[in-house]
């Protein structure tokens, strides 16, 4: 009985170190090469449509709060560079999220996320 305890212990903490903030665990924190990049928003908008709007909406307008990306500055603050970039490796398998890991070459994803940074909701 006790491998399966060291099972369950190691199990509970990979996912935490998986979903904690990169700088919780003293990992240099991920920040996206292309922020400030004006002329890739259309681009990366175009992106988004084209991988992500089957869940997200068509230029990320979605009306269901926890798929709105539109909201990852109020609820990721700092951090919502390393939430996007980590969901999209990961994916969210509970909610149907897929991970894009090796589907999605870095510099596609840092396009989508310039163009949400300029779409982000104030309240």
């Amino acid at each position: 009985m006790k491998p399966v305890q060291h099972f369950f212990v190691r199990l509970a903490l990979t996912t935490a170190i998986v979903f904690a903030p990169l700088s919780a665990i003293g990992a240099d924190k991920i920040v996206n090469p292309y922020a400030g990049r004006e002329d890739l928003v259309e681009e990366g908008g175009s992106l988004l449509n084209q991988y992500c709007s089957h869940c997200h909406g068509p230029y990320a307008v979605q009306g269901e709060r926890p798929r709105d990306l539109r909201r990852l500055n109020l609820r990721y603050g700092e951090y919502a560079a390393e939430t996007f970039y980590t969901t999209a490796q990961n994916g969210r398998p509970e909610r149907g999220m897929p991970s894009w890991k090796g589907i999605l070459e870095d510099d596609v994803l840092w396009k989508i996320f310039t163009f949400l940074q300029s779409v982000q909701a104030t309240e």
